[in-house]
């Protein structure tokens, strides 16, 4: 006999089988009773368990995980076992009784038992279940209800009269005290740590079974990076076998993408992190995109996720590419950097990150020497330079004409300084040869780590574009890192962020429209001829100049929203002014070059003419040279678009930048305004007064009206007009004066008017 109730319970229960079920729990609590009836030496010994699976929430009403089980033990009477057993199951308010009960019962036949019964009504019942199958109770002694776990157990020891009319032992209530104090608990434990066993069991092969089931492709991915465990769908889609390292069958340049993607798993950086990687599949390359996170085991291992994505890129690549890609350098445009860096400030995790501004130096010397065929060869050349100087997962996009964009995520001050230092060494060895003719490249590049207590993107820009001006001029082919302490960076950031928010201008309807008179020197006109002209109004009221803010509003990609707020709020005061507006000749509006290459802007401005019948056919639109000869088509589409409506086309500062007036045959302008540099002295300066007449004579051969800026006294006004200059505007004329202040729209001559000469301080003052 063993020395103890542990003992014995423990070769029961180490040796039994863990399967979770009735007949294999049973087999247990059998074997289990007949060692207690062995250890406590009585004739009989019961078991009631109610075990509770915390399978579904612990407050689900709606399905009952709970499981009961009787056992029996008599020693003399081996053929009652499982009619007692069946008994005791279905009598479920006994059951429930037995389960609730707190207290040890301990009864004896002969005794007075009238205090037991009414402490143990259960007691009734359970010796009318013992009556019915001719079991003969002399002394019974049952444990209060234990609880383990989520196990329950209340246990009771019997003796019982044989066949030949005695029980098992003489003092039959000896063993009460053992049962209480050792035997329930030692049983309720095993039970417990045998229903734990059950579960961990059952959850692995339950995992087991999900896992190959998952309708997505998975495995399992040691601490070396092999796939150690494939479900079903892997196998059937994938090249990557079990046992093969991750490494090994992506291609090298994949491997950093990767490497850090599983560095942030596993460094507990995010919970989950994917990233998307082309694989070759059979004769074509897939793109897959492979997610991680932890597994929770003690392997440590990830549990790997692989989604084919191809024909998500395949899609996305035909639908935006053209609309969100530079077509010339195949790179990320400006509207779409923006937009990353939108989706980068409004990301909840916050992730360090850095933007980067780069301009090429002396780009327009390779177009001014070798041709815009070079430049453009030299941009394509730059763009793939920068793709394989930056980090996988970084991004470079072309803003514009010479300059890029990028943003660097995951980065710090430190490492976006190492990539800003290796594209300024790059770039500067870099060789650019067009046809004989070699071209020294270098760089300037401004870089500012994201601050998510930006309101929006253009805080972030602007420190980094702020940066990057500081680098062109301390000498350029270097780079700056934004210093907010740095007392010459904080100055230029202010003035950029006082003079530059045109986008909360656009949004308050912070702009004001002002007139200046176009006055005509040799006709008579009665209407007044004008051009509209924008200030941005400050918060104590002052003006700043567009000179000022339109520069920056292309740089920002905003030009096409300020040349709508113009135009749109120019012909609401022309309908509420219709009487003003009729009696004028002519009026002039500026277009931007980025407006003239936005198709969204082209479309909104036809529909907003084809409204206003009664107003568009007063209407002058004004493009620079630059921009008209830079992109000939659109203008030519711009000229297209205004003529079905009456409006006008006027050339702005002509002779800036022209080699040729070859492109003055493709476009048929009704202006050419003369570029104030050649005007402003034109009485001193005889080279001066050789271009305006040349332009002069230019304009009466090929048909156009001829307009001289910056005319800033009457000597200049009378020289105009007797070489035959068409008009006149500048401050000699009218300073620039509020549009609602302009109640009538008959003109006054000029030239007969005694009008002083403006000086140069009176000229800086008028300069808005």
């Amino acid at each position: 006999m063993a020395d103890s109730t542990q003992q014995l319970l423990k070769s029961v229960f180490t040796n039994g089988p863990i399967e979770g079920n009735n007949t294999s729990v049973l087999d247990l609590l059998n074997r289990a009773l007949e060692l207690v009836c062995e250890r406590l030496e009585c004739s009989a010994a019961f078991i009631l368990t109610s075990q509770f699976d915390n399978v579904f929430a612990p407050d689900s009403d709606i399905i009952d995980t709970t499981e009961q089980h009787c056992a029996s033990h008599f020693a003399a009477l081996t053929d009652v076992s499982v009619q007692f057993n069946q008994a005791v199951q279905s009598h479920q308010k006994l059951c429930k009784s037995l389960l609730e009960n707190t207290q040890p019962i301990i009864y004896c036949a002969v005794d007075d038992n009238q205090t037991v019964f009414d402490e143990a009504p259960l007691l009734v019942p359970l010796l009318q279940t013992f009556s019915s199958l001719n079991i003969d109770c002399q002394h019974l002694a049952i444990s209060p209800v234990l609880q383990v776990g989520n196990v329950k157990v209340i246990l009771g020891a019997l003796c019982v009269t044989d066949s030949k009319g005695a029980t098992s032992q003489s003092n039959p209530c000896e063993f009460v005290y053992k049962l209480l104090d050792d035997t329930a608990y030692q049983l309720a434990s095993a039970l417990e740590l045998r229903r734990l066993a059950v579960v961990l069991d059952s959850k692995d092969k339950q995992y087991q079974e999900l896992f190959q089931l998952l309708p997505m492709a998975c495995a399992l991915i040691d601490l070396h990076n092999t796939v150690v465990l494939q479900n079903d769908i892997w196998q059937s889609i994938l090249p990557i076998r079990q046992g093969d390292n991750l490494f090994h069958v992506l291609r090298d340049e994949d491997h950093p993408l990767l490497n850090d993607t599983l560095h942030i798993v596993r460094e507990g950086i995010l919970r989950q992190a994917w990233c998307e990687i082309p694989l070759r599949n059979g004769a074509q390359n897939h793109w897959y995109k492979f997610s991680f996170c932890h597994a929770l085991n003690r392997q440590k291992q990830l549990l790997l996720m692989i989604e084919d994505v191809t024909e998500r890129y395949r899609l996305a690549d035909e639908l935006s590419f053209h609309s969100h890609h530079d077509m010339l350098t195949g790179l990320p445009n400006r509207v779409q950097f923006e937009n990353m860096l939108d989706d980068l400030l409004n990301d909840e995790e916050h992730i360090p990150a850095c933007i980067a501004f780069l301009d090429l130096d002396q780009f327009q010397v390779v177009n001014d020497l070798s041709g815009h065929l070079a430049g453009d060869q030299l941009l394509q050349q730059v763009a793939v330079r920068l793709k394989q100087l930056l980090r996988k997962g970084d991004v470079v996009a072309r803003l514009g004409g010479d300059e890029f964009g990028l943003l660097m995520h995951y980065s710090d001050k430190a490492s976006a300084q190492l990539v800003a230092k290796r594209i300024c060494q790059q770039l500067f060895d870099h060789e650019f040869i067009w046809k004989g003719i070699k071209h020294n490249i270098s760089a300037s590049i401004g870089i500012a780590q994201v601050d998510y207590g930006d309101s929006d993107i253009y805080g972030v820009m602007s420190k980094a574009d702020a940066a990057c001006q500081l680098a062109k001029e301390d000498g350029r082919n270097r780079w700056h890192f934004y210093n907010p302490d740095d007392p010459q960076m904080h100055i230029m950031y202010n003035q950029m962020l006082a003079s530059v928010d045109i986008a909360g201008a656009l949004a308050l309807n912070q702009f004001e429209l002002f007139y200046q008179l176009i006055e005509p020197l040799n006709k008579q006109e009665s209407g007044i001829h004008m051009e509209i002209l924008l200030r941005m109004v400050q918060s104590d009221g002052s003006y700043v100049s567009p000179g000022v803010f339109l520069p920056a509003a292309e740089r920002y990609n905003l030009a096409p929203r300020v040349d709508s707020w113009v135009i749109d709020n120019l012909l609401k005061w022309g309908g509420e002014n219709l009487n003003v507006w009729q009696q004028l000749s002519m009026v002039s509006v500026n277009l931007s070059a980025m407006s003239l290459a936005d198709q969204k802007f082209m479309n909104w401005l036809e529909m907003r003419l084809m409204v206003e019948p009664e107003l568009v056919d007063k209407l002058c639109f004004e493009i620079t040279e630059t921009a008209a000869v830079s992109q000939l088509e659109q203008a030519t589409g711009l000229i297209d678009l205004l003529k079905p409506f009456g409006c006008k086309l006027a050339l702005d500062d002509f002779g800036s930048g022209f080699s040729s007036f070859a492109y003055l045959k493709c476009l048929d302008v009704d202006y050419v305004k003369i570029d104030g540099q050649f005007v402003v002295n034109l009485c001193s300066n005889r080279h001066d007064k050789a271009i305006v007449s040349a332009i002069c004579q230019l304009g009466k051969d090929m048909n156009f009206e001829v307009i001289a800026e910056f005319v800033e006294n009457t000597n200049i006004g009378e020289y105009l007009r007797n070489i035959g200059v068409d008009y006149a505007q500048g401050y000699a004329i009218n300073k620039p004066t509020r549009l609602i202040e302009l109640v009538s729209g008959l003109r006054s001559p000029w030239l007969t008017d005694a009008t002083s000469v403006i000086t140069e301080e009176e000229r800086k003052a008028l300069d808005l």
